[in-house]
């Protein structure tokens, strides 16, 4: 199947905030010695070619871990400092607009190698700075001496209170990222998945005046599909708008603006005449039997995004949604999305891998999933002004993975200070 999918400002920094669980001193990076690619040259290299068909990652990670590890008996070292993020645009959707999304960046320290990680918080969340950051304070990640324990790091994180998913996963990136940094590969080939398979991105053009909308489409000359904000009574013209300048391939999201489920369908009708490939979340995530019905009626693919945030939500949209939209900020981040990706594809169902307006960190972690994906939106790092970091690569519109361990980050400009 063809997949269609899709400087510097000030960071805002607030020492007064910054936090740090456990011990030592925030060091320099290491990384891994890197391995040839291929799953099946990564574990020949480790001597586990058998035994990791039987028992699978966990007994490679275990080898890893007495290869690449002093195991010095000290635990991770967490620290997390707020960060403003400056949109290069003012966003609209259905029900809001903001010029800015609060951030909080995470790094998370090991025997001298470190992974970075980030909880983005745009408002539906229901999280703030205030509520990451008193999450993060919880935390008591020095017990843990052994980051390949990666279930148990993670379930004790999730167990620490309910909800505050993006802070949760502002530590499973940062996870992520530290296990691929000491196994020196990046997590796209610690999954087996081939980066040629990845999909194009979208690039999203919020709801604006005619006049914005079409500089916007100029901006977005590279993508190979644009993601259309509707929800409004300016739906039509903005989808008018933009056919005025390009005839590009278009997906919609709604953002649960639409409220009849006739009118929707009739919308959906319309929306396929014009080159629509899929419609996300157009209806109320309560709206379950509308929705039902609306999906089989549908000529177009139906998205879920706010109805559906972590695993068990999944096989809730099955029958209800075409497929789902994850994201990391909502599921608790990469560990969970492998899971509800796999659990949708075993259903049948599309799978988007998608973001909130982030750093090239959260990002990069995302596109790690791509290459198994339908669709991708992973264009929350272009729309932002002062990103930290360099990850991921849009190349003709392809999300273009990089053969570098962890998420594949490089920073570009400090926001830890040293203590």
């Amino acid at each position: 199947m063809t997949k269609i999918s899709k400087n510097n400002n000030q960071s805002g920094f607030t020492p007064s905030l910054e936090g740090r669980v456990g011990e030592g001193l925030f060091p320099e990076e290491r990384v891994g010695e890197r391995l040839p690619f291929s799953r099946r040259n990564f574990i020949r290299t480790t001597g586990l070619t058998a035994v990791a068909g039987l028992t699978g990652i966990e007994t490679l990670f275990a080898a890893m871990k007495k290869k690449t590890t002093k195991n010095s008996g000290k635990g991770l070292v967490l620290r997390f400092v707020p960060y403003d993020l400056q949109l290069r645009h003012t966003f609209t959707i259905a029900n809001s607009s903001r010029k800015s999304t609060p951030d909080v960046l995470t790094s998370l320290e090991f025997e001298g190698v470190t992974g970075y990680g980030e909880a983005s918080m745009p408002p539906y969340l229901g999280e703030s700075v205030v509520t990451a950051t008193k999450f993060l304070s919880m935390l008591n990640l020095s017990q843990f001496n052994d980051p390949f324990q990666m279930e148990d790091i993670l379930r004790h994180v999730d167990s620490v209170m309910p909800g505050n998913c993006a802070a949760k996963a502002a530590v499973d990136i940062a996870l992520h990222d530290l296990v691929g940094k000491i196994m020196g590969q990046p997590w796209y080939k610690i999954w087996g998945f081939d980066p040629a398979d990845t999909p194009n991105t979208s690039f999203t053009i919020g709801i604006d005046t005619p006049e914005v909308v079409r500089q916007k489409v100029a901006e977005a000359t590279p993508y190979r599909i644009l993601k259309v904000k509707l929800g409004q009574k300016t739906d039509r013209e903005m989808i008018e708008t933009i056919r005025s300048v390009t005839d590009v391939p278009l997906c919609v999201d709604v953002n649960q603006g639409w409220t009849d489920k006739q009118m929707a369908l009739d919308m959906i009708h319309w929306l396929k005449e014009k080159g629509v490939v899929f419609v996300e979340q157009p209806m109320s995530k309560t709206a379950i039997d509308d929705m039902a019905w609306l999906t089989a009626h549908s000529p177009l693919p139906t998205v879920a995004d706010e109805a559906v945030q972590r695993l068990p939500d999944v096989m809730k949209a099955n029958g209800v949604y075409s497929g789902i939209n994850i994201k990391l900020m909502k599921c608790t981040g990469m560990r969970e999305a492998h899971q509800m990706l796999t659990l949708a594809k075993s259903m049948g169902m599309k799978v988007m891998i998608g973001c909130m307006t982030e750093t090239s960190c959260a990002v990069s972690a995302a596109a790690q999933l791509s290459p198994k994906t339908d669709w991708a939106d992973l264009d929350g790092n272009l729309l932002i002004s002062n990103d930290p970091y360099k990850g991921v690569q849009v190349v003709n519109g392809k999300v273009t993975l990089i053969d570098q361990p962890g998420v594949g980050i490089n920073m570009i400009q400090a926001v830890f200070k040293e203590k």
